[in-house]
């Protein structure tokens, strides 16, 4: 589930001319940008975490039940150095019984959230060195953080520098996934659920 976005955007602004006779103008605007290079991302195991069976005896009947912790390796590979942000869009969306920002799981046949998933990247490297990741809400102001979900910009920075983004070819991190299943007493558990997380990882260029 990857997403390169190439951000190039046409913009056009004209009107309708007026009768032959009169003495007016209009402007016509033409807008765009081409990024100069390109990069490519890839997810360990095709981007899938499978948890396999459980039992709903196993589930905390009043609190979240907490599922191992699972990673991906996330492996972007540009012509050059570029400066780019990672996201993700939560297929899922309205789904999660935690917090917003954790990706949902889907639903029970009776529209009750089953749970939610967090994602975090660790162990980020970048051309071969260790970096750190920042985060934004407006591509302007930037913090240290490792999250990665549909409400933060999430880019790279040099490890002992000022949080801004820094261009580069190659990066190198781990999808930390933490996953919580909603109290088993606040779900129908007569059929087989499904765990029905789905979220697609997106890549722009700044």
């Amino acid at each position: 589930m990857n997403t390169q976005v190439i951000p190039l955007s046409i913009t056009l602004a004209f009107a309708i001319a007026s009768p032959t006779f009169a003495s007016s103008a209009v402007d016509l605007t033409v807008r765009g940008a081409i990024t100069p290079n390109a990069c490519e991302s890839l997810l360990s195991g095709g981007g899938v975490v499978d948890f396999g069976k459980m039992s709903a005896g196993d589930l905390n009947a009043d609190q979240f039940s907490t599922l191992p912790e699972q990673a991906l390796t996330l492996s972007v590979r540009c012509e050059g150095p570029t400066l780019f942000i990672l996201s993700t869009i939560d297929n899922r969306a309205g789904s999660s019984a935690m917090h917003r920002s954790w990706h949902g799981l889907g639903m029970t046949a009776e529209n009750e959230k089953l749970g939610g998933s967090r994602f975090d990247l660790l162990t980020p490297i970048a051309d071969g060195l260790q970096v750190r990741t920042i985060t934004s809400l407006d591509g302007t102001t930037w913090v240290p953080s490792t999250a990665l979900n549909p409400y933060l910009l999430t880019a790279i920075a040099a490890a002992n520098g000022i949080d801004v983004p820094i261009a580069v070819k190659t990066f190198d991190a781990q999808i930390k996934l933490e996953t919580h299943i909603a109290p088993g007493g606040d779900l129908t558990l007569i059929d087989e659920i499904p765990i029905d997380g789905s979220a697609t990882l997106q890549l722009k260029y700044l």
